[in-house]
């Protein structure tokens, strides 16, 4: 696995944790790159995990998609990653 990108800019979630995301990714069995956000909690606790948000050809590809991603895209993951975490029993 190799983080990408850290952003120190905390999301704050609807239940009112700040959240540093970042964004993290690996080479798949056949060649390409995926790529998950990754939340962790200002205060601690468990870090949240998003389902795989996307598939690139290359490392640069997946360096370039997290380079573009928004604050409003961030928000919307770690929604995303809220609800991952509630459906594998884990909140």
């Amino acid at each position: 696995m190799e983080v990408f990108v850290r952003f120190t800019e905390p999301i704050v979630s609807h239940g009112g944790t700040a959240y540093y995301p970042r964004v993290c990714g690996r080479k798949d069995s056949i060649g390409r790159w995926e790529a998950w956000l990754e939340f962790e909690p200002e205060n601690g606790g468990p870090t949240l995990r998003s389902d795989r948000e996307t598939v690139q050809p290359n490392r640069t590809d997946v360096s370039y998609w997290a380079g573009g991603l928004t604050r409003v895209y961030l928000e919307g993951a770690l929604d995303r990653a809220q609800t991952v975490t509630h459906r594998n029993g884990h909140g």
